[in-house]
């Protein structure tokens, strides 16, 4: 149901314990029937499915929602939004790898005493 992009990378999903179903692992040959929900574990979140209606061929992507539905928390979702932001890491979508400059920035903002140096510089420009 285009979970997955091929049928032996969700072959290998189901191997690997990703694809469960009432907190039961399930094998790549197992059938479901209409009404089934089963979870999906990709990346840093878990996606639940329900199944509406069977198929025996595979389907374009616009039938999809017609045979299953999502059902994802909005907590698995909200997970899903802050590894997003995290991975992005502040730069612009776009403008390559950061320079050195860059870099040197980035560990001076990601050192513990980064907060002192703020403080130091304040009180110079107060004085």
């Amino acid at each position: 149901m285009r979970i997955y992009k091929t049928r032996s990378i969700a072959a290998d999903a189901c191997k690997n314990g990703r694809i469960s179903m009432n907190g039961v692992q399930l094998k790549p040959s197992r059938t479901f029937k209409v009404g089934d929900v089963f979870n999906v574990r990709k990346g840093p979140i878990t996606y639940t499915y329900r199944v509406l209606q069977l198929t025996e061929n595979r389907l374009g992507a616009k039938l999809v929602p017609e045979y299953m539905r999502d059902e994802t928390s909005p907590q698995q979702l909200e997970i899903l939004e802050l590894a997003r932001m995290a991975g992005n890491g502040g730069r612009d979508r776009g403008t390559g790898r950061p320079t050195k400059k860059d870099r040197r920035e980035i560990e001076v903002f990601m050192s513990d005493n980064y907060l002192d140096e703020i403080d130091d510089w304040n009180d110079e420009m107060m004085e």
